[in-house]
């Protein structure tokens, strides 16, 4: 049985990484929990000892602090060290969620040599180590896919050999230079990048590699992943056969061209050289590998906000004690405990165990990630029912499954005849959703200015459920009911500017799809008013005006 390529490429980077685990920086392993990453993690634990990091660990556990239990117990103040304080590997579960502020501390450690990482990225789509982290980990490993019958268990070589044996490690001399100029033309920006390459080399050279295969297992383990664009083809050059312009001075000319042409063949040579360390079918396996420039950050969830009930922990502050907020016990001892022989003198009857003043309560914080809610209000008039009603349904039910898969609410406002009606509050419930859409009978006038005005009260309402709301509006613009029942173009399009205007106070991201056959100038014109994202549909079926929204929604 032939191991999958990603999984030797996982066992070279564990070898190399617990060679030298310091100068590497870390692995980030994008993978599920499952048993082929097990499988990986038994294997560094019996090369190294690990220990966990929280994603969502505080200062005091980054630098050290007071140990509130054992103060309370030997009654003197007893402080314990911190993380970066003993240093070593720290393996860190569901990377993805390390908050910035907490990445910019870690890369300060590693930037420092105080530590190395091993991040477990468990996140879906957008959601990644933060960048601050990736440009710091030498061997970005993906093992997504990969069955578990196909990855035998990792047996590493004699580790302490291999790290008494790489100081005396020599790589040819030009292999810094080749590795820059190689990851300059994969347009990556990062310095640190080919730097991490030439330490993977030692390390491989360490376990007994020879210098051409350690620096091409490198290439592999650290520039591959990271590559934006292909290093340049060879191109036959095209003969020109115009003159060139005649210059002013010959002999300068002459003297500029030959230092050009010098400069042209010496980077030329590089990149050759560069490229000659990369194997014939890298770049056919590299284009299909996931790259590490996701942006952190843009996430699909909703907005974050500050609050004191649920949500990830923030560095609690010093607050009042009330009813508004919960006080963080141990923070609060932590503060008062270094006082406590002082005000035991200043106050010797004081009964209490512990005596606390106002200055040393800590209230927590944390940060919650709000719910989007997506309010899809629907033209279910005659006109839009005769034409484009169904492909309207269509839409729907295949962004609801989206949004399902996003944990989005959704919200369905249909408006038809005199007035509009709310189906649907948010819910994440997509069955009932459904039922609701596949229901919705169509005919009648268009109450443009009733629909907007209902999805009005739906935003104003998710907001006050601490919701992100987005509004999705299709319609045909072709209004003709005021939003007193009156019939009427033009009173029921005033009507109707006015609403989008009380509605872009909302602040709420908005999209108007335009379901005519023919562009109107009322839909423009709401468009307009509600600082809304215009997408004319004369000619879309369901899955393509399903795609628009999807688009202007991330």
């Amino acid at each position: 049985m032939t191991a999958p390529a990603a999984w030797i490429l996982a066992a070279q980077a564990l070898a190399a990484f617990a060679v030298d685990p310091v100068g590497l920086g870390g692995l980030w392993i994008r993978a599920r929990s499952g048993p082929v990453r097990d499988r990986l993690m038994t294997a560094l634990a019996d090369a190294l000892p690990l220990q966990r990091l929280s994603p969502l660990a505080d200062d005091a556990q980054l630098y050290g602090g007071l140990d509130v239990a054992a103060t309370l117990a030997a009654s003197k103040p007893i402080f314990a060290d911190g993380l970066l304080a003993r240093g070593g590997v720290c393996l860190v579960p569901m990377a993805e969620r390390i908050s910035p502020e907490l990445a910019g501390r870690l890369g300060m450690a590693l930037d420092a040599g105080k530590l190395s990482l091993v991040a477990l990225d468990e996140g879906i789509e957008d959601e990644v180590l933060p960048s601050a982290l990736q440009d710091r980990l030498a061997c970005p490993l993906s093992l997504e896919g990969l069955p578990a019958q196909d990855c035998p268990e990792i047996v590493l070589p004699d580790i302490a050999v291999a790290q008494a044996r790489l100081s005396d490690v020599v790589l040819p001399p030009d292999a810094l230079q080749h590795l820059a100029a190689l990851a300059a033309h994969m347009g990556i920006a990062s310095l640190r990048a080919p730097l991490h390459a030439l330490r993977v080399a030692r390390a491989r050279m360490a376990l007994g590699d020879e210098p051409d295969a350690a620096l091409e297992t490198a290439i592999r383990l650290t520039l591959a992943p990271r590559m934006l664009t292909p290093p340049p083809a060879e191109e036959d050059e095209a003969e020109d056969d115009t003159p060139p312009d005649q210059p002013d001075d010959p002999s300068d000319s002459q003297s500029d061209q030959n230092e050009q042409s010098q400069q042209q063949t010496d980077e030329e040579l590089l990149l050759e050289a560069a490229k000659a360390l990369l194997p014939d079918d890298l770049l056919a396996a590299v284009a299909a590998m996931p790259t590490g420039g996701a942006a952190a950050g843009a996430s699909k969830a909703g907005a974050k906000r500050s609050g004191n009930r649920r949500g990830r922990r923030l560095p609690s502050r010093r607050g009042k004690a009330s009813s508004a907020a919960k006080i963080d016990l141990l923070a609060t001892l932590r503060t008062a405990a270094p006082w406590q022989p002082m005000r035991r003198k200043a106050r010797p009857d004081d009964p209490r165990p512990i005596l606390i003043e106002a200055g040393d309560i800590h209230t927590r914080r944390t940060q919650d990630v709000s719910d989007r809610v997506i309010v899809f209000a629907v033209d279910a008039s005659g006109s839009t029912a005769l034409a484009r009603l169904a492909e309207a349904k269509g839409a729907i039910e295949i962004l609801l499954a989206e949004a399902y898969a996003r944990r989005d609410h959704v919200a369905l406002i249909a408006f038809r005849g005199q007035e509009a009606e709310v189906l649907l509050p948010p819910t994440r419930s997509i069955v009932q959703t459904k039922r609701r859409l596949a229901a919705l009978p169509g005919g009648g006038g268009t109450p443009l200015a009733a629909g907007l005005r209902a999805a009005h009260g739906v935003l104003d309402l998710a907001r006050r459920k601490g919701m992100a709301p987005t509004l999705v509006v299709l319609t045909d613009g072709v209004a003709n009911i005021a939003l007193d029942g009156e019939a009427g173009r033009a009173k029921a399009g005033a009507d109707a500017l006015e609403m989008a205007k009380a509605l872009r106070m909302q602040n709420a991201p908005c999209i108007l799809i335009d379901t005519a056959r023919r562009m109107q100038p009322l839909a423009r014109e709401l468009s307009e008013a509600l600082d809304a994202r215009y997408v004319p549909m004369p000619r879309a079926d369901a899955r393509r005006m399903a795609g628009a929204v999807s688009d202007a929604l991330t």
